[in-house]
């Protein structure tokens, strides 16, 4: 009687060796000695099998991150918290990634939103000798590690593009150990260097660029994220590309005399999903035993989000954007009768959803209310600031979960609650004023090159510099400048 499925493939040797083969023992016990394996015990302590046959770009960033001892500020399961593949969609949504993989880009912007430092870069913007000096270095070493994405084919493998850590280097083999994933299908193996660097130099048909490496290391200190970006809709990649390449061109076409005129030129006719591209940042927690008492960890990352949050309202900036959007006020009118209003309650009601999903590992339907009992509740410390927490009961197949978001303090009057959005107003938090001043400073610098009138941009350049910026806000926007960065990777042409 013939058996279903696929029981592991025949690892091809060569020009893999196998890790726990004679002569595979044989190259980890030499470069051992030579200090060429630093790096992979801190690997192998964390090493794990993708969860999904499409997941391994997720699976290497968990076990990386892991070994890092990068903490991800969520639970896991229980009370840990702990660094899963299920864990990372900040930049994609898991089915997509299930059904079409993810491209390298994602996986760096992932790294990179989940709170590590990442350097990437693709074969045709490095060099083998530049990558074989990174890892010496990371293998040398417990505080960084390299991730490779490489076409199996080269290897004579099966399948195509697929990624892994480096978990050790043979000098004098010039030979590198793969800590392959995908463990159902082949065991850890040394390659040569220069063989994994041609599978690396190779065209990711998905998108037309060229694989690569990336350096994965701890920052010193976690950034505080208040807003992030978002590319978990269809839309992100238009909204991309009209803001980093349309936006230009549409400054040099348009008479801009002023900075009113250019945040028009920017807001007034936006596409359809920009306030889906930059994301309120909302931390989500369990109800445990109905207290609604706030841990220490929890109040200093409420605190450096509001001091985020003061920040960018202190900017000149955001001046120049809450002037424009009372400009635009008789377009907010339509909020008094839209009937769609966006109240915190109900904006809590979504994100409580969505934390939901996270701590059950259920997917909400979109268009199913799925918490209920929403409610906005201040919690004062002994002479402390009042926090507010929205709490809510989350409903999934019949099952209960209490649920609750806290929201960074700030004092805000009612108008600043209207997003000009496609001609109409809903609410938002904590402003609109705030997600657009941080969108317009996250903007790479080139975005206003195109303006004319020299004394205009010269002032454009002043108000958006990040070098003038407090440095916690300025760790703030060159964080989301970098996510931009990763992002574009893929959409820019070969």
């Amino acid at each position: 009687m013939a058996l279903a499925g696929i029981y592991r493939r025949v690892l091809p040797s060569p020009p893999a060796i196998d890790f726990a083969s004679p002569e595979g023992k044989k190259l980890f016990t030499e470069a051992l000695g030579d200090g060429a394996m630093n790096g992979f015990f801190k690997l192998i302590s964390y090493y794990q099998t993708q969860s999904e046959p499409a997941y391994c770009g997720l699976a290497t960033l968990a076990m990386v991150l892991n070994a890092l001892s990068i903490d991800p500020g969520r639970k896991w399961k229980g009370p840990w918290r702990w660094f899963d593949d299920s864990m990372l969609d900040c930049c994609e949504p898991l089915e997509k990634i299930k059904d079409k993989g993810i491209s390298f880009g994602k996986v760096a912007c992932l790294a990179h939103c989940n709170g590590a430092k990442v350097e990437a870069f693709r074969t045709n913007e490095s060099s083998v000798e530049e990558f074989r000096k990174f890892v010496i270095s990371c293998t040398s070493s417990e505080d960084c590690h390299v991730i490779s994405s490489y076409n199996r084919a080269v290897f004579k493998q099966t399948g195509t593009g697929h990624f892994s850590p480096i978990g050790g280097y043979h000098a004098q083999k010039d030979m590198v150990l793969i800590l392959d994933v995908a463990r159902f299908k082949y065991p850890p193996h040394w390659v040569p260097l220069t063989l994994l660097w041609d599978a690396m130099d190779t065209i990711d048909k998905a998108t037309g660029h060229h694989r690569g490496f990336m350096i994965i290391s701890k920052l010193k200190q976690s950034p505080s994220i208040l807003y992030t970006l978002s590319c978990r809709h269809e839309g992100w990649s238009s909204v991309a590309k009209f803001l980093t390449e349309e936006v230009p061109l549409l400054l040099k076409l348009d008479d801009v005399k002023d900075v009113q005129d250019v945040l028009s030129v920017i807001f007034k006719s936006p596409p359809a999903d920009l306030r889906e591209f930059i994301k309120w940042v909302a931390e989500v927690r369990r109800q445990e035993d109905g207290s609604l008492v706030l841990s220490e960890e929890e109040k200093g990352r409420l605190a450096v989000k509001e001091e985020v949050l003061k920040l960018v309202r202190e900017t000149e900036l955001f001046k120049y954007v809450s002037r424009w959007l009372t400009s635009e006020s008789s377009i907010c009118k339509e909020i008094e009768s839209s009937g769609d209003i966006n109240t915190l309650p109900e904006i809590a009601a979504k994100v409580c959803c969505q934390g939901a999903q996270v701590f059950s590992g259920n997917l909400c339907s979109t268009d199913k209310l799925c918490c209920q009992g929403t409610n906005v509740k201040s919690v004062i410390g002994d002479g402390e600031k009042p926090a507010t927490i929205v709490s809510g009961t989350v409903v999934t197949n019949g099952t209960e979960q209490g649920v609750d978001m806290l929201v960074p303090a700030c004092q805000i009057g009612p108008n600043s609650l209207c997003a000009f959005y496609q001609g109409s107003c809903r609410g938002m938090h904590p402003s609109t004023g705030d997600v657009l001043t941080i969108l317009l400073l996250a903007l790479p610098q080139q975005t206003w090159a195109g303006i004319k009138e020299e004394k205009l941009q010269s002032e454009i350049f002043g108000l958006i510099t990040a070098d003038s910026l407090p440095t916690l806000l300025q760790e703030e926007v060159l964080y989301l400048r970098q996510q931009i960065q990763f992002l574009m990777t893929d959409l820019e042409a070969p």
